[in-house]
């Protein structure tokens, strides 16, 4: 079973951009939720992340935090790491 892997964001953030374009190098399956798009996940995004600013990341429902957050866990390894945990 792979890890869950979820992206708060909006459709035009150059952050939300860079950190789904990580993913896809990876070929890492995401769950992708917009919250310009869907206001209702805004609620959700602070409930489960305790921020406001996107994107947010979460990987097997844990807050990673957002894009440089995203490529320092890449640079570092531990990216691996996390997504082969379950």
């Amino acid at each position: 079973m792979a890890a869950k892997v979820e992206i708060y964001g909006t459709s035009f953030c150059r952050h939300c951009l860079a950190a789904r374009q990580l993913l896809d190098e990876r070929q890492i399956d995401y769950a992708e939720y917009l919250i310009d798009l869907m206001p209702l996940e805004r609620a959700e995004m602070l409930r489960r992340c305790g921020r406001k600013k996107v994107p947010q990341i979460l990987i097997n429902n844990t807050p990673i935090g957002g894009d440089e957050d995203l490529m320092a866990l890449d640079a570092s390894g531990e990216l691996d790491r996390l997504l082969s945990m379950q």
